[in-house]
C-alpha cells in the first residue's frame, strides 16, 4: 500500500485508489459532474493546498532562496493543528490502503506537492 504524488488531470496509474485533489481552486471550466471522470480528483481537499498568498509566492518563486521561503512559509502553514492531523492521517493510510494526492502544477519540484511528499515522508507514509 502507498501514497502517490501526481499531477492532477493525467492518466491514473493503475492500483492508484481514490485521487485526492490537494488545491486551492477546483480546475476551471470542468463541470463537477466531470473531476473524477477528468482525472482530476476524486475527494476535494482544499485544507493541504497553500493559503492564496504562499501559492502566489511559490507560483512567482525565481530563484532557489525564494523557493526555499515558499516552501519555509507552506511548512508553517502545514504544522497548524489541523493539517498537521490531516497529514499524519495520510499517512498512516498509505500504510493500509493506495490513495495520491496531487495539484495541476506541471513540475513537481515547482509545486507544493514535492513539499507536501517531503511532510508526507517525515510523518512516515509509504510513498511510491
Amino acid at each position: 500500500m502507498v501514497v502517490r504524488i501526481v499531477r492532477l488531470g493525467t492518466a491514473r496509474n493503475k492500483d492508484e485508489g481514490i485521487r485526492i485533489g490537494t488545491v486551492r481552486r477546483p480546475p476551471r471550466g470542468v463541470p463537477k459532474s466531470e473531476f473524477a471522470s477528468g482525472n482530476w480528483y476524486d475527494v476535494w481537499y482544499p485544507n493541504l493546498a497553500p493559503s492564496v498568498e504562499t501559492m502566489k509566492l511559490g507560483q512567482e518563486a525565481a530563484t532557489p532562496g525564494e523557493w526555499a521561503a515558499f516552501a519555509k512559509k507552506y511548512r508553517s502553514e502545514m504544522a497548524a493543528p489541523d493539517a498537521s492531523r490531516s497529514i499524519e492521517l495520510l499517512a498512516a493510510l498509505s500504510q493500509h490502503s493506495n490513495f495520491s494526492v496531487g495539484c495541476y502544477c506541471a513540475d513537481e519540484a515547482h509545486c507544493h506537492r514535492s513539499v507536501l511528499r517531503a511532510l508526507l515522508a517525515e510523518k512516515g507514509a509509504r510513498l511510491e
